[in-house]
């Protein structure tokens, strides 16, 4: 059982610096948009940071209710 406790920690880890990632993605684009006054870039820039807040939020909030799964009462 602890290994697989192990294995959800490892990917809830991963699955935050995936998060991450795109959230920074997202603030750069944003940030480009603003410097050259595109409203293409600022809107795709918003969506990737949000989704990566997303996807963020789901790896702290889901992903640790996976080691109840196979509990066994």
């Amino acid at each position: 059982m602890e290994f697989f406790t192990e294995g959800v920690n490892v990917m809830k880890n991963l699955v935050i610096l995936i998060g991450a990632g795109l959230g920074v993605w997202g603030a750069v684009n944003l940030m480009e948009g603003y410097g050259n006054d595109n409203p293409g870039a600022k809107s795709q820039g918003m969506k990737q940071f949000m989704a990566g807040v997303g996807i963020v939020l789901i790896a702290m909030m889901l992903i640790p209710k996976l080691t109840t799964l196979f509990v066994v009462k």
